[in-house]
């Protein structure tokens, strides 16, 4: 498969391609999860979503799929990290144009925060307030906002536009994520 041709969910559920190596495929994979629908109704639809699958998850939240994968609580904990990372570039974006932003190692985020160890409803507050101050922020932008970026230190520019829609599809492919990871965990038991 070409790094440009989109992904559908099956393969985003096999591999995103790598955020630092493969920055512009990584940025199309999440844009191709979100196609052509708003991404501030995405965004608005997560937390049921997450809801969903935590009820689902019951007594398995806890639970890797194998030993270096997430947990479904663990997935919980990176989509509220992320949300926080990306509630700050997007304040950069907006007020200093240009800003370089740095990436962070979501995989120690997630060890190191030890969000296995983390009450569901502690991570959903988080998120919740969090997400829903980013999608006034959005509502209230203009086009013009919207074009404001920050240079990523991985990526290089990316929009206000860009980072808010691939959060969408970041939003999408992590709940399918948590839905597999909860489809092996039950499959492993036999």
């Amino acid at each position: 498969m070409s790094q440009d041709a989109p992904l559908n969910m099956e393969q985003m559920a096999q591999q995103l391609p790598d955020p630092v190596n493969q920055g512009t495929a990584y940025q199309q994979a999440l844009l191709s999860l979100l196609g052509k629908d708003d991404p501030a109704v995405v965004q608005a639809e997560t937390l049921a979503a997450l809801r969903t699958v935590l009820q689902e998850a019951a007594q398995e939240k806890r639970t890797k799929p194998a030993d270096k994968e997430w947990s479904v609580l663990e997935l919980l904990g990176h989509i509220a990290d992320a949300e926080m990372v990306i509630s700050n570039r997007y304040r950069w974006a907006l007020s200093q144009d240009g800003t370089t932003v740095g990436g962070y190692d979501q995989d120690r985020w997630v060890e190191h925060l030890r969000h296995n160890d983390k009450e569901p409803e502690d991570l959903l507050e988080t998120f919740t307030a969090l997400r829903a101050a980013n999608l006034k922020l959005w509502r209230r932008s203009s086009p013009e906002d919207r074009a404001r970026h920050v240079m990523h230190s991985e990526r290089g520019k990316e929009s206000y536009d860009l980072m808010f829609r691939m959060i969408a599809g970041h939003d999408r492919f992590h709940l399918n994520q948590m839905r597999e990871t909860l489809r092996q965990v039950r499959s492993s038991r036999g």
